[in-house]
């Protein structure tokens, strides 16, 4: 359950009406700060629409923090955009035997991007090794979107948690094909 309240577009000001058009959860509680609320949007838009990184790269990415997270939320909510942006149930598996330091047949950009965002969750920063690895293949810009989408979302999934934002039913449905050892 919650630990602050969801909101409706009738508790909030006219002008916060527009952050609520998602209706997720997720959004519903961070009105509460409507201004930051539109700041995190803002940064979340950026990521998802303007963002110069191959869009099922990006999604790789966040789907190996929300796995290794075990953030039901984060992880279900991605599986059904990363669909919409060219993940298939082939990369989704791949994250997973990646997570278990098992080599999956990805080609080899996306695994050294699964091993960045593992490696900024874990250890706080990518390594010299994998930074380079990646570095091969994206621009400096494509770089720094990559890191910062990682960083995002290493900080929405400790948003998630920390909030205790239930899952809605339509998203949990995922877990049924992908499981997440450990969530209920």
């Amino acid at each position: 359950m919650a630990r602050l309240p969801y909101l409706e577009a009738d508790q909030v000001a006219p002008e916060y009406h527009d952050m609520l058009k998602r209706n997720t959860n997720l959004h519903k509680l961070l009105v509460n700060s409507p201004d930051m609320a539109r700041a995190f949007n803002g940064v979340g838009s950026y990521i998802r629409f303007k963002s110069k990184l191959d869009p099922r790269l990006r999604e790789l990415a966040i789907l190996q923090v929300g796995w290794l997270e075990k953030s039901e939320y984060e992880f279900t909510h991605h599986v059904k955009i990363g669909k919409e942006f060219g993940v298939t149930d082939e990369d989704i598996a791949a994250i997973i035997i990646e997570t278990e330091g098992i080599r999956s047949r990805l080609e080899p950009l996306a695994r050294a991007i699964l091993k960045g965002a593992r490696e900024m969750a874990r250890e706080l920063e990518m390594s010299m090794t994998t930074f380079a690895e990646i570095k091969r293949h994206l621009s400096n810009e494509e770089m720094v979107d990559l890191v910062l989408t990682i960083a995002f979302y290493c900080a929405v999934v400790r948003v998630l948690a920390t909030m205790k934002i239930d899952n809605e039913p339509a998203y949990k449905e995922v877990l049924q094909q992908y499981p997440i050892p450990g969530v209920n």
